[in-house]
């Protein structure tokens, strides 16, 4: 068993002799942790945390009670092939969160980024792609091959549908069905999930200038327009505008998906 001499582990806790437990992690009472987990530096996994399957978990990571992680996918075509799942450094995951490693139709690897806050009950399916400093709030959950950006934020009881994408900086209010990609820093709402304007808040926290933010409302005042397609007016934006802001909207809206999109109204 690899478990470093300054790790903390509870008498009541099980590890399976191949895990590998880093400098400083502490694992607490009834904790269950199978022979292919990896866990970095100071992690911290508190009591009745289940960790299975071909997982690793970055530095600081802290699992609170009854979370199940790298459990095998919730996919019937999943037949026991070697997938995995990668968490980064600084997250925070709640009470009851379920996350599931890839399969082999899905690229094989699921992947939270760094400093993430996954709220109770949330849950993150099978060859998901999360970025870094991503809240999910309870109960929210992201089905198969969903591809969410840095600092987007999920309401809570909210779901999102398979293979979509939320660009960077996105917010979803809480109740809300997403089943169409979300341009970057847009704001989506309400039980059939409309488009309902950009996430203003979390720009100004993020301390965008005022410029750049009157640039992306112009933008999305000129996405809103009439006259061609969604795509057509989004590569019009992209020829007219010198705003990286802009041009992470047109980028997100010209590259490849097979998905519509939450268009504004």
């Amino acid at each position: 068993m690899a478990i470093d001499a300054t790790a903390r582990i509870h008498p009541m806790a099980a590890i399976d002799e191949a895990a590998e437990i880093g400098p400083g992690v502490s694992i607490g009472p009834f904790a269950v942790i199978g022979p292919k987990v990896r866990l970095g530096e100071r992690v911290v996994v508190k009591s009745h945390v289940v960790i299975t399957g071909d997982t690793e978990i970055g530095a600081e990571t802290v699992i609170f009670p009854f979370s199940v992680i790298g459990e095998i996918p919730q996919d019937l075509k999943f037949h026991g092939e070697d997938t995995k799942l990668v968490i980064g450094a600084r997250n925070r995951i709640r009470e009851h969160v379920t996350i599931n490693p890839g399969t082999e139709g899905g690229g094989g690897v699921t992947r939270v980024g760094d400093d993430c806050l996954l709220m109770a009950g949330t849950h993150i399916a099978h060859d998901c792609q999360v970025g870094n400093r991503v809240i999910m709030v309870n109960n929210s959950g992201l089905a198969g091959h969903c591809h969410i950006g840095d600092d987007v934020i999920i309401g809570g009881l909210s779901g999102v549908h398979q293979w979509v994408r939320i660009g960077k900086g996105a917010i979803i209010g809480g109740l809300t069905k997403i089943e169409k990609d979300v341009i970057p820093f847009g704001q989506v709402q309400g039980p059939a999930g409309h488009l309902v304007g950009l996430n203003l808040v979390g720009l100004k926290r993020r301390g965008l200038e005022r410029i750049d933010i009157a640039e992306l409302r112009a933008a999305y005042k000129a996405l809103a327009a009439e006259g061609g397609t969604f795509k057509e007016r989004a590569a019009a934006l992209g020829e007219a505008s010198d705003s990286d802001y802009v041009r992470q909207i047109v980028a997100f809206i010209t590259g490849d998906s097979d998905r519509n999109f939450h268009q504004p109204e």
